[in-house]
């Protein structure tokens, strides 16, 4: 009898990327969603300490990784 192997799942993808609580310092990890234009700006409570936070987004059309940075509101 064959044995599956279980995928590895990764921790970030394409999709996805982080920033750091400046509050609790905590690494949080937040979908992209790219059709919601190249600079982005939003309010988030961090799932950690649950103090709101600024979220500001920059999209890169050449392929490079978003940037990401949170301030406290």
């Amino acid at each position: 009898m064959k044995k599956k192997r279980k995928r590895k799942r990764r921790s970030s993808t394409a999709d996805d990327a982080s920033y750091v609580c400046p509050s609790c310092g905590e690494q949080i990890v937040i979908p992209i969603d790219t059709s919601a234009g190249r600079d982005q700006q939003y309010i988030e409570d961090c799932p950690v300490c649950c103090n709101p936070n600024i979220v500001h987004v920059e999209l890169f059309e050449d392929g490079d990784p978003p940037r990401v940075w949170a301030d406290a509101e």
